[in-house]
């Protein structure tokens, strides 16, 4: 699941938890985890919604300014169906720093 570069911030520190997405079907599976840059997001919830459902507030809570600015990024491909994606965000594991065995040193 692909965000616009504006927003991914948001993402990130867990600003913004949804989506609205216009897809023929859905893309994601609840469960599922789909990379984003350096993490992941891992998919909470999504249902079928219409654009009744779409609020200025849902729009702001998926970090849009409004409902109009939210539709001009929601549409992917020629889907007609409106899906609400719940979700959260999982940073990179760091990997354990790996100790080297010290050098002997020969007289």
């Amino acid at each position: 699941m692909m965000f616009t570069r504006r927003l991914r911030k948001g993402v990130r520190s867990g600003e913004i938890t949804s989506s609205v997405r216009i897809w023929m079907r859905p893309h994601v599976k609840v469960g599922g985890r789909y990379r984003m840059e350096e993490g992941e997001i891992e998919i909470d919830s999504i249902e079928p919604i219409g654009f009744p459902d779409i609020t200025p507030q849902l729009a702001r809570a998926s970090g849009f300014l409004g409902v109009l600015d939210l539709l001009k990024v929601a549409q992917h491909g020629k889907g007609q169906n409106i899906y609400l994606v719940r979700f959260h965000y999982i940073p990179p594991r760091r990997a354990p720093k790996v100790q080297r065995p010290k050098s002997r040193k020969k007289n």
